[in-house]
C-alpha cells in the first residue's frame, strides 16, 4: 500500500531531518508499504524551522486547507491512507469529510492510544503557542492531560539538535520530562513532528522512568491497520448523512476550478 505522510515542514531546509524522516518511517512501515513523504511548497517560509508561522489561527486555517486538499490529491493518486503529521493535526477534520481514504493525524492517534489505554499524557513542546491547539485537540479527545511543558529555548535547541549538537537538546527534554513525571504524566509525547524524529534517532525510548511515545511511527501503523481493516470488509466509511455523502468527481473538480478561478 502506499501512504502519503504530509509533513509541516519544507524539504531541503535540514538535509538532516529530511535524512531522519526517510529513515524513520521507512523502518516502521511493513513491508508491503511506501511511505511517500511530501512537504509544504518551498517558499512557504524561509527560515530553517516554521515556528514563526504556526503560532496564529488565521494562518493555520489556511495551513490546514492546504493539508485538507493534499488528502483528495493523495486519493486521487491512488494512495491507501493520508496522515497529517503534524502535532496541532492541520486539516485533519477537513480531510475525513473530503477524502474517502483512512485519514491520520499526528496528534490524534497518539491521543486516541492514550485514551484507551488509560494513560494520563506528559506533553512536551518547543513551540509555545501550539499549546492552545494541542490541548484543545487532547481534549476533544477525551484523553487525559497530566502536564504540558514547553521547552526551554525550544527552538534554539531544536536548531542546534539539527547540526548534530545533541546534548543541549537532550538535556532540554530531559528536563521538561522530569517536570511532566512531577505532575503525574504517564506518558511523554513530542509535541511536534521535528523533535520526535530527533528522539527517534538518538534512540530515546525513556525519560525520568517513563516511555516516550513515538507519535509519527504509530500514525503509520495506525494507516496500515486501518486499511487492513477496511480491506478485509470489517470496517468502512460510510456514505450517508451531510458530511459524508459524496458528489461525483466530475462535480467536485468543476466546483475547485470554478472557486479556484475567482479566488
Amino acid at each position: 500500500m502506499r501512504i502519503r505522510f504530509q509533513k509541516h515542514a519544507v524539504e531541503g531546509r535540514s538535509p538532516l531531518l529530511d535524512k531522519l524522516y526517510a529513515e524513520h518511517l521507512t523502518k516502521v512501515s511493513g513491508p508491503d508499504t511506501t511511505v511517500e513523504i511530501h512537504t509544504l511548497p518551498p517558499l512557504t517560509y524561509p527560515t530553517e524551522l516554521p515556528e514563526e508561522l504556526v503560532g496564529f489561527g488565521s494562518i493555520g486555517l489556511l495551513f490546514g486547507d492546504y493539508f485538507a486538499r493534499t488528502a483528495v490529491s493523495a486519493e486521487r493518486d491512488g494512495c491507501a491512507a493520508w496522515i497529517s503529521g503534524a502535532g496541532q493535526d492541520p486539516g485533519l477534520a477537513a480531510a475525513r469529510v473530503r477524502a474517502t481514504i483512512p485519514v491520520i493525524g499526528y496528534g490524534d492517534a497518539t491521543w486516541q492510544a492514550a485514551r484507551q489505554e488509560r494513560h494520563r499524557l506528559g506533553v512536551l513542546g518547543f513551540i509555545p503557542h501550539l499549546a492552545e491547539p494541542i490541548t484543545d485537540n487532547i481534549a476533544s479527545s477525551g484523553a487525559t492531560l497530566a502536564s504540558y511543558q514547553v521547552i526551554d529555548d525550544g527552538a534554539v535547541v531544536v536548531s542546534r539538535a539539527l547540526a548534530e549538537d545533541f546534548e543541549p537538546f537532550v538535556r532540554a527534554y530531559r528536563a521538561a520530562a522530569e517536570r511532566a513525571a512531577k505532575a503525574g504524566a504517564q506518558w511523554l509525547v513530542p509535541a511536534e513532528g521535528i523533535p520526535n524524529e530527533i528522539l527517534v534517532h538518538l534512540e530515546i525510548r525513556e525519560l525520568c522512568g517513563l516511555p516516550v511515545i513515538d507519535p509519527g511511527g504509530l500514525a503509520v501503523k495506525t494507516a496500515e491497520y486501518l486499511v487492513g481493516l477496511r480491506h478485509l470488509g470489517i470496517t468502512a466509511k460510510t456514505e450517508t448523512g451531510y458530511w459524508y455523502r459524496q458528489p461525483s468527481r466530475a462535480v467536485v473538480e468543476h466546483v475547485e476550478r470554478i472557486l479556484e478561478a475567482r479566488s
